[in-house]
């Protein structure tokens, strides 16, 4: 198992007008972040991963930190799990 962290910028620009007065970070901008840690912590190319599923648990918002664990599973795949604080707020399956 292997841990990173996920800062996501308070002033992102995605999350102007997504949503005013309520802005959260939107899902393609997470996926993102997740693969480029994958990326990162495995070694491997983004263009070799694919996301077989995600679900999405709760809003994040511009500023939080995320927790990610990494965990390879059977034939290459990987699952993820991101926390903020001690909410579970997105989890799925990354095939590598």
């Amino acid at each position: 198992m292997t841990h990173a962290l996920l800062r996501l910028a308070a002033d992102h620009p995605s999350t102007r007008g997504h949503f005013p007065g309520n802005p959260i970070v939107p899902a393609a901008v997470l996926l993102d972040e997740i693969i480029a840690a994958i990326e990162r912590v495995h070694a491997r190319p983004a263009s070799e991963l694919v996301v077989k599923w995600a679900k999405f648990l709760r809003p994040v918002r511009p500023g939080d930190t995320l927790a990610l664990e990494l965990s390879q599973v059977a034939g290459g795949v990987i699952r993820f799990h991101c926390r903020a604080g001690a909410l579970e707020v997105i989890t799925g399956l990354v095939q590598a």
